[in-house]
């Protein structure tokens, strides 16, 4: 019997999002929107949760100068945060540099790269309705080893795993076999076009998502703005994202569909309903600058 809680594991960044008002020009100026937005593909998704209105908890690792700081913000955003001080490291940075829908992103790991997965306890996964877990805690933090204690342990409990995969470039680095040795017996997946190709060897979506549907019951293949598609047993649908006539930043996008999917999934299961409801709130997210809501 598993809890309601939904218990989101992995990381918290500070983004410095640039969207320059013109063309970058080498060597000089370039005039920008340049904003600090609390970020993290993990955090994002357990703020856009708190924001739907379910109840999270979020664990992850940040430097001791911003612990007050991203406490509040979680607080202020409805979510429960266990963090970890990462010794002597810095909370982990990314400057994101947005080109409509395509974004340049410079990452320094931080204090992410310190968080153990033992500190998901069991009292913890014994309120959990589900686990979700970043792909970047697992490339670049607690590894195989890590993943595979924390997915055991969940799946012991009764409790479903999700996890976003995170990154082709850190898939590439990791490499494809390692992470599906890591992630498996997770229930539900949500790779974007590229990470999926990565993982399944395949380059068409129907064909992404049919190989990858064979190692988890449940594939949410994202697509940005052709939707999504969900694989569930021999079915799979096309979910159409809704039109939007200014992309702000696309940002968290990802993040915020895995929350508006796992905030009606946890309910009932309905694969369907629930890739329908994220896709909603994908489109509420690119429509901020930042991977989070306004608060």
């Amino acid at each position: 019997m598993t809890g309601e809680r939904i218990v989101v594991v992995g990381d918290v960044i500070n983004d410095i999002v640039v969207v320059p008002r013109g063309e970058v020009r080498p060597d000089t100026d370039t005039a920008s929107t340049i904003r600090q937005r609390p970020g993290g593909s993990a955090a994002n998704t357990a703020v856009w949760l708190g924001s739907l209105g379910a109840p999270v908890d979020f664990l992850g690792c940040v430097g001791i100068e911003d612990l007050d700081d991203h406490e509040r913000i979680f607080r202020e955003g409805g979510v429960v945060p266990y963090l970890e001080l990462g010794s002597g490291m810095p909370t982990g940075t990314i400057v994101i540099l947005v080109d409509g829908e395509r974004r340049t992103m410079l990452t320094e790991r931080g204090a992410n790269s310190a968080f153990s997965s033992s500190s998901v306890t069991a009292e913890i996964l014994a309120q959990a309705g589900v686990l979700h877990i970043s792909g970047y805690s697992i490339m670049d933090g607690f590894g195989i080893s890590g993943a595979r204690d924390l997915i055991d342990r969940a799946t012991a409990a009764g409790v479903p795993v999700s996890v976003t995969p995170g990154s082709s470039g850190y898939i590439a680095d990791f490499g494809a076999a390692e992470f599906l040795e890591a992630v498996d017996g997770t229930t539900v997946l949500f790779p974007n076009l590229a990470e999926g190709a990565m993982l399944s060897g395949q380059t068409d979506p129907e064909r992404i998502g049919q190989a990858l549907r064979e190692r988890f019951e449940v594939v949410v293949l994202t697509m940005g703005a052709e939707g999504l598609i969900v694989f569930e047993g021999k079915k799979h649908t096309r979910v159409p994202a809704p039109k939007i006539q200014h992309i702000v930043d696309p940002t968290g996008a990802g993040d915020a569909l895995a929350a508006g999917f796992l905030e009606r999934w946890v309910a009932d299961r309905d694969a369907l309903a629930a890739a329908e409801a994220g896709v909603f709130v994908a489109a509420r997210a690119i429509m901020v600058i930042g991977g989070r809501p306004p608060i």
